[in-house]
């Protein structure tokens, strides 16, 4: 086989170094190991901004980790992800495209193994020296330790790699089967010293970012300062914190109060305000309809649910506009997006007469089917769910909505499914960070996702050959399979593709962008006042 090579340079995109001057913008070393300690000679936790050195952000809640393996949880990837760590590869997410960051090039030198030249002259937050054995360390405990990181089952499934570094400057990974997607699949590990433990998580993390950890006050506040042997350009903020705010309009408040200059997941009825950006993110919220029990394992029946959907009125009532209409579970911007697949139509009398010919056939139609929708998975879920069970019984269906926590929502949604409930609907919220329709189509597709009900066999057989394309055929081959799963599986009833909600202190410049709720990149924000330097 040819060797394929990658149109690289060994320069870090300018996006990725430097804040992005738009008119939304203009809207808007030694390093901690445990919790609630700051390293000798810091302030154990900054409380403001007054010299304006200190970049504030508000989030949801307090991130449950910063271990970098699990830094593929929005909670995590949030603080970690460019800011903390970084990985060899990144994705922009505006154009999809593969950049140098740790790696400076690659190339397939095999059909099974891709071979990356790993940047020299870069440290780690501890004063330790970036190599090609740290690269292979970091890959084989995120992706073949019993750590059972995040970031192996969503990103790389049971596949284990082997890795080897062949100099300081040289790393060869080797997978089982032929991956055309594997320097897109790394860019999901963050690289850390080889010295991390390999027996547990760390709650705190050393790498190679532009940040080092300076406190993490357990309940209060995460704060970060600038790593002054920083490889790339010096991020234009000498410090960073984060604290967090359960209620969107209390984050909202602390942006008007000066309190704080980025809050994050603001709400619709935020959406007219100067110092409020919307931006198009990677979440695409859906039914699933549990194909296992009746009547949703009648094909009729889930079409009827399909068609009984009116997503223009819930996204313009309960979603405050903030949104649009989906047909298919892969945001546009994610290869293998259908460009054109559209969302269905509304239509109850045709939604209607499905369901009366499923029971007239003796499908059991008036069985109660369970709407499970999770307490704060968007602004408007509760309503959303509402007006979700109102449509399906204005078709003839009995529906009840059941709210419910995280812990309960994930006993739905991965297997082992939960047996003995009966019928199902399940709204769940789906975000494909990694930008290629595999990361969706492996975990709700497949027949044995981790996040699916059913599937059919042929659609399983057209999965697998679709993942060993690249391309053009990668393209088409994953919006035909979405395509098909709306005509003849119809698993999932779709209903927006969602958008992100940002306050931004006008003191500062930023512009967000698609992965901006599961990677905000510090280094991309500067004063206001940096405007045109």
């Amino acid at each position: 086989m040819p060797t394929m090579k990658s149109s690289v340079s060994s320069t870090p995109p300018a996006a990725r170094r430097r804040p992005r001057t738009t008119t939304a913008m203009l809207l808007a070393g030694a390093v901690l190991f445990s919790s609630g300690c700051a390293v000798a000679g810091s302030a154990g936790g900054d409380t403001g901004s007054a010299d304006g050195s200190t970049l504030r952000v508000v989030l949801t809640q307090e991130p449950p980790t910063l271990e970098p393996c699990e830094a593929s949880l929005t909670g995590t990837g949030v603080v970690v992800r460019s800011n903390i760590t970084e990985p060899l590869v990144e994705r922009d997410p505006a154009s999809g495209a593969l950049h140098p960051l740790l790696a400076t090039g690659w190339e397939q030198t095999r059909p099974d193994t891709w071979t990356f030249d790993i940047r020299s002259g870069v440290s780690f937050q501890n004063g330790e020296p970036f190599t090609a054995e740290d690269a292979a360390f970091s890959i084989d405990r995120a992706v073949n330790s019993d750590l059972a990181c995040n970031v192996e089952g969503y990103v790389f499934g049971n596949e284990d790699l082997e890795v080897e570094a062949v100099d300081d400057t040289r790393l060869t990974v080797t997978t089982e089967e032929p991956d055309p997607i594997l320097p897109l699949r790394l860019s999901f590990v963050e690289i850390v010293p080889r010295t991390t433990d390999t027996g547990a998580k760390v709650r705190v993390p050393v790498g190679t970012g532009p940040y080092a950890v300076r406190s993490w006050q357990a309940g209060s506040a995460i704060s970060l300062s600038r790593f002054d042997d920083y490889w790339g350009e010096a991020p234009p903020y000498a410090r960073a914190r984060y604290v967090w705010r359960s209620d969107a309009s209390v984050r909202a408040a602390m942006i008007d109060k000066g309190e704080a200059e980025i809050a994050v997941a603001l709400d619709p009825m935020e959406a007219e305000k100067d110092t409020t950006v919307s931006y198009p993110n990677n979440e695409t919220t859906a039914l699933r309809l549990d194909g296992r029990e009746a009547p949703l394992d009648d094909l009729r029946v889930r079409r009827a649910i399909d068609l009984a959907v009116d997503r223009e009125g819930i996204i313009d009532a309960l979603l405050g506009g903030q949104a649009e209409p989906a047909g298919q579970l892969v945001p546009p911007g994610v290869v293998g997006h259908g460009e054109e697949i559209e969302p269905p139509e509304q239509d109850v009398a045709e939604a209607r007469a499905l369901v009366e010919e499923a029971a007239a056939d003796g499908v059991p139609t008036g069985r109660t089917i369970t709407l499970v929708a999770r307490n704060g998975m968007f602004s408007g879920v509760s309503e959303t769910a509402e007006a979700l069970q109102y449509q399906m019984q204005e078709i003839g269906l009995d529906v009840r909505v059941r709210m419910a926590d995280t812990a309960t929502h994930l006993q739905y949604q991965l297997r082992p499914l939960p047996e003995g409930v009966g019928p199902v609907a399940l709204l769940i919220m789906h975000g494909n960070q990694a930008g290629d329709a595999a990361f969706t189509t492996s975990q709700y597709l497949l027949s044995d996702g981790p996040q699916s009900t059913f599937g059919t066999k042929e659609l399983d057989r057209r999965l697998d050959a679709a993942g060993a394309l690249s391309g053009e055929e990668r393209q088409t081959a994953f919006a035909e399979l979405l395509a098909a799963q709306n005509e003849s599986v119809v698993q999932y009833t779709h209903i927006a593709h969602m958008s992100g909600l940002l306050g931004l202190s006008p003191t500062i410049l930023y512009e967000p962008n698609s992965a901006t709720g599961d990677e905000l990149r510090l280094a991309e924000v500067a004063p206001a006042a940096a405007e045109g330097r």
